[in-house]
């Protein structure tokens, strides 16, 4: 999995080197980069248009015409990439500029194209695979959805294919009257459908899927059926929390209302997980960040960068049992009894050991409890999972008695399912191991 900081809230794209040298010291080499940044929903909103202000200090009324060019973006673009090589950040991923929820104005689909085939050049000059680019959707009725969308992306499909760049539409909510519900590609089956059809007629695997954590929450969705029912067609999934009702990007597990999360996290580590995700995470905190003091953000983004790989870990629990072909347990414990529960019969281990020496001998969970000497006769190339939350003290125990085989750590706090009873099969004595 790729591990990237949406750029939003920490990289100002005027002067960017202190965000970018903050984000890398926070332990990300990888951004999002949010094209918006140069090329505002608001700015977009007043294109065109006269804007006419009042100036408390001046008689009468000012008018003010807002710029038409946004396409000046292109050159703080290249500025912000001799500067990410500096910081040593690479772009990995891209959104490109686009409407407000509640935008008016309905004129905009051809400006927005162009500004995409922007995106998409800067992309493939800046080595950035994925780009972000969210469905048109304001003044289109209802019904015309997919036949609107589809030629704007595949006008996008050629260039894409050129500059080696995937294009990713995201999931969608709709403001209406300041409440927000589902909108374009909430629903994970046409969405995927919509991804399919356009990799048919584009003729390429040139279309993706972004899954957007936070409009999940917002539109009450189950994130575990979501992400299954897209599968491979993920290739990335912006991570943010929010309360379900205000569109906010905060540090995930950060929104809590007496001490349970407003957030589905728990399904969303079980969806991905089942799907064997391998994308690019994306952490967006940038409701955060615009609120917290500049002397307290460096170690915002440390905690933010602990947290993705925490998802990390958690998300990629079973491709990183399947990378093995034996394993054993350490522990002999819930946790072994969790393991055993949930993926004893797919990943068999060979046996568990602890720590305790009265249980050396026993069975539990279907097997054997072993003393960690007997870890010194497995094969070289069989892991040792510990099933343990003393994960660091454990594993140098291992390493001090000369073990060098591969050691995991388990953990059962995000499981495909929970198991509360006493597993009386597991524990007979005639249970098969």
């Amino acid at each position: 999995m790729e591990l990237l900081c949406a750029s939003s809230g920490i990289v100002w794209h005027k002067s960017p080197r202190k965000g970018l040298l903050q984000v890398r010291a926070g332990g990300f080499e990888e951004i999002l980069l949010d094209i918006a940044a140069c090329c505002p929903a608001g700015e977009l909103e007043y294109l065109g248009k006269e804007e006419v202000k009042s100036d408390p200090q001046a008689k009468g009324k000012e008018t003010i015409r807002i710029s038409e060019h946004p396409k000046a973006m292109c050159g703080q673009l290249e500025r912000l990439t001799e500067e990410c090589e500096k910081a040593q950040v690479r772009i990995t991923a891209a959104r490109a500029p686009y409407l407000a929820r509640n935008t008016k104005r309905e004129d905009l689909g051809e400006l927005l194209s162009q500004l995409a085939q922007e995106s998409i050049r800067f992309c493939g000059q800046a080595g950035c695979k994925y780009l972000i680019v969210r469905p048109l959707f304001s003044g289109i009725a209802r019904g015309m959805e997919w036949e609107i969308n589809r030629r704007y992306y595949l006008g996008l499909a050629d260039i894409a294919r050129q500059n080696d760049v995937m294009i990713l539409l995201e999931n969608q909510c709709r403001n209406i009257n300041g409440s927000l519900v589902r909108g374009i590609c909430s629903d994970a089956g046409e969405a995927a459908l919509w991804v399919d059809r356009l990799n048919e007629e584009g003729g390429g695997n040139r279309f993706g899927f972004c899954m957007d954590a936070g409009v999940c929450s917002l539109c009450g969705q189950d994130m575990r059926e979501f992400a299954a029912t897209l599968g491979g067609r993920i290739k990335a999934v912006v991570l943010r929390d929010c309360d379900g009702i205000h569109e906010n990007a905060m540090v995930p597990f950060t929104c809590v209302d007496k001490g349970q999360f407003q957030t589905d996290w728990l399904g969303l580590i079980r969806g991905l997980r089942e799907t064997e995700f391998d994308g690019a995470l994306i952490m967006d905190f940038s409701s955060m960040t615009a609120a917290f003091s500049q002397f307290l953000r460096p170690q915002l983004i440390r905690f933010a960068g602990e947290v993705a790989r925490f998802f990390v870990w958690q998300i990629g629990m079973r491709t990183v049992l399947k990378k093995y072909r034996t394993r054993v347990l350490f522990g002999a414990g819930n946790m072994c009894r969790n393991f055993m529960k949930c993926y004893g019969e797919e990943f068999l281990p060979l046996f568990t050991c602890d720590n305790n020496q009265a249980r050396w001998g026993e069975r539990f969970a279907g097997l054997e409890i072993k003393p960690p000497e007997a870890l010194k006769k497995i094969p070289a190339d069989c892991a040792i999972f510990i099933c343990n939350v003393y994960y660091k003290e454990i594993e140098k125990q291992l390493r001090d008695m000369g073990i060098s085989n591969p050691v995991e750590y388990f953990n059962d706090e995000y499981m495909p399912s929970y198991y509360f009873d006493t597993l009386e099969y597991w524990d007979r004595e005639d249970a098969k191991p």
